[in-house]
């Protein structure tokens, strides 16, 4: 009978070992790459105490080992992001923002030169109207004469000598064809000119300071968003901190998230230095006294009618000053048509002398004055006549381009409030593809690092294009009342 021998005793755990290291290679790939080097020990020594297959020491560690904590658990640690201010796009506000860029605009129209002149030349062209209504009144002066006189006269006495002499005359129109009636229809439009002249300059003054208000609001979006960036960075670089201490060969992804890190810091940092730009522009118009930016994302974000938009387009100070200029070219040219007919006025006068003679004088009468040539009269009306003409045709090239303007900032409008409502929906897919990314690069190691970074770049990005878009909206609203002569009116 043959006797088999015994294996050798080494040969015993060599056949157990090698199958076991081989079946839990890939298990501890995943486990030392997740930062769990003490339950990788604890699964080795759970599978060697067993026979089944490799698929069993998972839960021997969980039975054993504490809870694996994530590579990255720093990251899990970080606050989560703030949400972004003023992305619901309802219409209203706050009364504490609309308030505020109330208190804004009527500080910067009171420190505004440019409103001021506006303001002086419209009271002056008003006076000028009342100068010409007062022409057909009763004008009344006195003349003051002294010197020297002699005076022969047939059968009285010479009298030569001082004299002084005082005289008071008094006249009015009777009859002028017109002329003071056109010349007070002149001043007329010109004084509306002047005054939609002055809401022109009202409305650059409120559209610019508007405008600078919502880049400055943009601006310190963006900067919160490029903050909540840069804090995410860092939290996942002392996640990789962590993980590199154990793992050295997983350094080249710490310098990788170090780097989008200050990626993210430098974005912030220039969003910063527009914002005090922004607010350095501000100044000029308001002055020191800048108030809070918060809650501007709920004014200005009802787009109006495209048709209510042109026909208030139709009524700009812009188009009304350039037709009350033409009409006062039409009075212009009647006045100077006017200047060629006759005229009558009525004159009382009266003197009286002292010294030598010592006259006394008193005459009443009417005087009538007829133009027989007056060289030019022609072309000077005609010419009247043509600048009015000119004066009409551009105000109805200004609001052929106004109407134009206004349909290309009202679908500028439409587009970038659409593009922010769009983006919010997206954001919401954004939001979760990160968190799952990003808890499979943690727990599963099914994700690299750069899938994680890229995730977070791509949904700081879009809330920064979420906040450029809502701001190009709010802009675009200002710019198309400020197109009708209404930006105050809509921040009232």
């Amino acid at each position: 009978m043959t006797t088999r021998r015994p294996p050798p005793a080494v040969q015993g755990p060599q056949r157990l070992t090698a199958p076991s290291v081989a079946a839990l290679r890939p298990v501890l790939a995943a486990v030392v790459g997740a930062g769990l080097l003490v339950a990788a020990v604890s699964t080795w020594a759970q599978t060697e105490r067993s026979s089944r297959p490799a698929a069993k020491p998972p839960r021997a560690a969980k039975a054993v080992a504490p809870p694996p904590v994530p590579a990255a658990s720093p990251a899990t640690r970080c606050p989560e992001d703030e949400a972004p201010e003023g992305t619901p796009l309802t219409t209203g506000g706050a009364d504490a923002p609309r308030t505020d860029l109330k208190a804004m605009l009527e500080e910067a129209l009171r420190r505004s030169d440019a409103v001021g002149a506006a303001t002086l030349l419209a009271q002056a062209a008003e006076l000028d109207v009342e100068e010409a209504r007062a022409a057909v009144r009763p004008t009344v002066s006195l003349n003051l004469n002294a010197g020297v006189v002699a005076s022969r006269q047939s059968g009285l006495p010479d009298a030569s000598g001082g004299q002084a002499r005082a005289s008071v005359v008094a006249s009015a129109p009777l009859y002028d064809g017109g002329r003071i009636g056109e010349i007070t229809a002149w001043r007329r439009h010109l004084a509306e000119a002047a005054r939609q002249g002055q809401l022109t300059a009202r409305e650059q003054v409120a559209l610019q300071t508007v405008s600078l208000a919502f880049e400055r609001y943009r601006y310190r979006l963006q900067s919160q968003v490029y903050r909540q960036y840069s804090q995410k960075m860092a939290c996942l670089v002392e996640a990789l901190e962590t993980i590199v201490a154990r793992d050295r060969g997983r350094q080249s992804e710490l310098v990788q998230a170090r780097k989008t890190q200050a990626q993210a810091e430098l974005l912030r940092q220039q969003a910063t230095s527009s914002l005090r730009q922004t607010e350095a522009r501000l100044r000029r118009f308001v002055g020191d006294g800048l108030p809070p930016s918060e809650g501007l994302g709920g004014l200005m974000i009802a787009v109006p009618a495209l048709s209510e938009a042109l026909a208030a387009a139709e009524a700009a100070p812009e188009i009304a000053q350039l037709r009350a200029q033409a009409e006062a070219q039409d009075s212009l040219t009647r006045v100077v048509a006017a200047g060629n007919k006759p005229q009558l006025n009525w004159v009382v006068s009266g003197s009286k002398a002292g010294g030598a003679g010592s006259p006394a004088n008193l005459s009443a009468g009417v005087a009538l004055t007829i133009p027989l040539f007056t060289p030019g009269i022609t072309e000077a009306t005609e010419a009247s006549r043509k600048r009015a003409e000119a004066a009409r045709l551009q105000a109805a090239d200004l609001a052929n381009e106004r109407r134009a303007r206004v349909a290309e900032v009202h679908e500028q409008a439409t587009a970038s409030f659409d593009r922010a409502r769009r983006t919010a929906e997206v954001l919401r897919d954004s939001d979760r593809v990160r968190a799952s990314t990003l808890m499979q690069w943690q727990q599963l190691g099914r994700r690299s690092l750069f899938d994680v970074m890229g995730a977070e770049a791509d949904h700081y990005n879009l809330r920064v294009a979420q906040v450029n878009a809502l701001v190009d909206g709010q802009q675009a609203v200002a710019l198309l009342a400020s197109l009708a002569g209404g930006v105050q009116r809509t921040v009232d």
